[in-house]
Order: structure tokens, then sequence, then C-alpha cells
């Protein structure tokens, strides 16, 4: 197979991807397992390519993937406003790589997990 089943269902392995990449879109950084990291990179990529078009089709076809949750993005006087992630996606993320042809995220591994030791590793945009 192409892909990682990552010990999941279906239903339950695409759940996982969306809310990781959500999580990504929102914080820019997030710490998980390399397997995860690994699959939610090509997720992520191609949500930024689809923000990087730009138009009402794409903005719907990442809509239909990203969870429906809020940033707080914070302005140079410090004030905060709350942002959807899709809006965050398509506004702050997707300009920031107008002029790249993909290698969007960076992963950098941690060590072993305390408990069961799986490999940690941090995925972060560019």
């Amino acid at each position: 197979m192409g892909y990682r089943k990552l010990g999941r269902t279906s239903s339950q392995r695409k759940a996982m991807l969306r809310d990781l990449t959500t999580d990504l879109i929102i914080n820019e950084r997030i710490q998980t397992t390399e397997a995860r990291a690994k699959e939610l990179r090509s997720v992520v990529e191609k949500m930024i390519t689809l923000g990087k078009r730009g138009d009402l089709h794409a903005r719907r076809q990442a809509a239909a993937y990203i969870r429906n949750e809020t940033a707080v993005k914070t302005d140079e006087e410090g004030n905060e406003t709350s942002v959807y992630a899709l809006s965050k996606l398509f506004d702050d993320v997707a300009p920031r790589y107008a002029d790249r042809q993909g290698g969007y995220t960076r992963i950098m591994k941690v060590g072993p997990r305390r408990g069961d030791g799986a490999p940690v590793v941090v995925i972060e945009l560019v």
C-alpha cells in the first residue's frame, strides 16, 4: 500500500489526520510521532497548495477537509482576534509560500517517547 495505516480504521485515520492538519495550520508547530508526521506532511502540503490557488473551488475543497476551529491572531499592537483555521490558511499561511514549489514542512526528531519508546518528532511549517 502507498500509505501508513497507523493502527486505525480508515475513518479513524482520516479524522486523526484532519485534526492534526487543523492543529498544524493553527499552531504552525506540533509534536507527534514520526509515522503520523510523515503522513501528515503530504496532507498539509496539499492544503497549502490549495491555499496558494486561492480560488473558490480550492477554498471549498479545503473547507471540506479542515475542521471549523478558531485560532487567536495577534497583530503589531498586541490586539488579539480570533480567526478560523481556513481563513488563516488562505490569508496568512499560503501567501507566505507563494514563490516556493513545495516543501512547506520540516520534521525534526526529538527522541523516544517515555512510556512506549515511540519516536517523537516536531513538525512545523517552514
